[in-house]
């Protein structure tokens, strides 16, 4: 039987931290969100594990999910976050590696779309610091815009080695049913074997009232079609997903958008690609 992962969702609660991008706009998901709340909606659509990944530029929060995930049986891995630009980086890693709780870390994230400068990817101290994920074996998430992408593809050019994974299909404007510049744009990183899609974030980058499945069909075809079933990646970004609907919804959507593939494309696409990119431990099924 294949396993089913998640490969994209959140903890966080805002009683304890502070989350900089939780604007008035996204008051609806304030609160705690942790296992207790994910897993009764894991098995009603037969989740077996999950990728959990950061949600603000904290060390601390990468060594409390890294604790979470040794104690959580559904979460195989973690994308956590350590500063880039510290000339120290490859140090830093061997030391969450190192810890008992290590193994569970497979890979490193930054806001690359928050930042001001559009190139940050493009910077010589974050380049060493990326290169410093993958010598560690680690992926290495990259969450940008279509304003990121052609750093992004730079990024991925200048470091054959590594794996990559582009989180929330580049985030294209979904709500105007926009298609450029983000498909001129996402289009040449398929060039680049190095490289997986999460087909994920979608609903939140649309009209949150009124969208439909048939909203997605255009990226996430054009998605198949360029990166093929081999490369695109399940992720529900749970609790993000719910500001636009629910854990289901988001599932079904992506399933009607990806129309007629096989049952070999479909467990790739919700589980066997997350395994292989993230070089996941996913074991049988719960």
């Amino acid at each position: 039987m294949a396993i089913v992962v998640d490969a994209h969702h959140h903890f966080w609660d805002t009683d304890k931290s502070d989350y900089y991008w939780m604007t008035d706009e996204l008051a609806a998901i304030r609160g705690r969100y942790g296992p207790d709340e994910i897993r009764p909606v894991l098995a009603a659509r037969g989740i077996d594990r999950t990728v959990l990944i950061q949600t603000i530029p904290s060390f601390p929060e990468t060594e409390q999910f890294l604790a979470t995930a040794a104690t959580t049986d559904f979460v195989a891995g973690v994308v956590g976050w350590v500063d880039l630009a510290d000339p120290n980086v490859a140090s830093i890693l061997a030391g969450l590696m190192s810890r008992p709780d290590g193994r569970k870390l497979v890979g490193i994230r930054h806001q690359a779309h928050d930042e001001p400068d559009p190139d940050w990817l493009r910077r010589p101290d974050v380049l060493h610091g990326i290169a410093a994920v993958q010598q560690a074996g680690l992926a290495y998430d990259v969450l940008v815009r279509a304003r990121e992408l052609p750093a992004a593809l730079d990024l991925v050019w200048g470091l054959p080695e590594g794996r990559f994974v582009i989180d929330h299909i580049a985030k294209p404007n979904i709500k105007e049913h926009e298609l450029e510049p983000w498909a001129s744009l996402i289009k040449p990183l398929a060039d680049c074997s190095n490289v997986w899609v999460k087909v994920s974030g979608m609903i939140e980058e649309a009209d949150w009232a009124h969208w439909r499945p048939e909203d997605l069909v255009p990226y996430v075809q054009r998605l198949l079609d360029w990166f093929g079933p081999e490369r695109l990646i399940f992720g529900s970004n749970w609790p993000v997903c719910l500001l636009a609907g629910s854990y289901v919804q988001v599932y079904d959507a992506l399933v009607q958008a990806l129309g007629d593939i096989t049952p070999d494309q479909h467990d790739r696409i919700f589980g066997g690609n997350a395994a292989t990119a993230y070089r996941l431990d996913v074991g049988m099924p719960l």
